[in-house]
């Protein structure tokens, strides 16, 4: 497991509107059984102090946002396909619809960057456009 430093930027599009953050923080990178393991601890800026957030990303069919502690969630994107995943809120669980439009994946052992575009819907109602812009990059040992 390697220390990284973490860019995170996530631009979120609802109808007429359109809100962007980002976050840098620290956490770990490895690759087991072929799939790459991103774990950072959340904080206030994030809305989730208290839990720890873990991506994984195979290839470019398949990543995984899971999120656990102080808030829970379990989202499945996976290209061109449509799961139904558990989103966890301060505010209450909520059931969301998440279609994947496009994963880029250039994780490597010296880091790289993992692009996601996906639409969510609740309900079968759209609720927003997204995209995550992921940038690792490892720290000397």
């Amino acid at each position: 497991m390697k220390k990284i430093s973490l860019k995170l930027r996530s631009v979120q599009t609802s109808e007429d509107e359109r809100s962007e953050t980002e976050l840098m923080t620290e956490g770990t990178f490895e690759k087991a059984d072929g799939v790459w393991k991103i774990t950072y601890e959340d904080s206030d800026a994030t809305g989730f102090e208290g839990a720890v957030t873990t991506i994984t990303a195979d290839g470019t069919e398949l990543v995984s946002i899971v999120r656990s502690g102080s808030a829970n969630s379990n989202l499945v994107i996976e290209s061109g396909k449509k799961h139904y995943c558990l989103y966890g809120t301060p505010f209450g669980d909520i059931t969301v619809g998440i279609f994947t439009h496009k994963i880029e994946n250039s994780l490597s052992e010296n880091g790289g960057s993992l692009y996601l575009k996906y639409t969510l819907d609740v309900n079968s109602a759209f609720m927003s456009d997204n995209e995550i812009y992921l940038d690792v990059c490892r720290k000397d040992s």
